[in-house]
């Protein structure tokens, strides 16, 4: 704070810092002028505002299926499973089953199973297929580095 002066006094300051005088407040009545280095300045706010879009939390998202589930549903899902961890989103699977399907917990690994395989390229298994509850089996896979 070195309070109100006169421009070229206030000038011949910065030059002598080896900053810039910048003005702050042009609207204010006198006008506020601050000693700073400019670029400095400018440098970082560039380096805040291009850092901001690239953060991106992990989320873990889930597709569900059924044992019945049709051959083009379960491609859909898979091509959604793939955005997901294109965006470097977890995808957990389940399986769910009802009734008689329970007695067939084979296709539902069966099918898991070449869903990991067709997702191979773009992710890794970070939990095998396993049942999580009487009526559900699941995995969970995560994206390559």
């Amino acid at each position: 704070m070195l309070g109100e002066m006169p421009t070229d006094k206030a000038r011949q300051l910065a030059v002598e810092a080896g900053l810039d005088l910048v003005e702050v407040a042009a609207d204010a009545r006198p006008p506020v002028c601050r000693i700073m280095d400019h670029g400095k300045v400018q440098y970082e706010r560039k380096k805040k505002q291009s850092d901001g879009g690239k953060t991106h939390r992990t989320q873990l998202k889930q597709i569900r299926l059924r044992a019945k589930t049709g051959d083009h549903d379960i491609d859909f899902k898979v091509r959604r499973a793939e955005q997901f961890l294109k965006r470097n989103d977890k995808v957990k699977i389940n399986v769910m089953f009802r009734g008689r399907e329970n007695a067939h917990h084979e296709r539902g690994r069966e099918m898991l199973l070449e869903i990991i395989d067709t997702l191979q390229e773009v992710s890794t298994v970070e939990k095998p297929p396993s049942m999580e509850s009487q009526r559900m089996m699941t995995t969970i896979l995560a994206p390559k580095k």
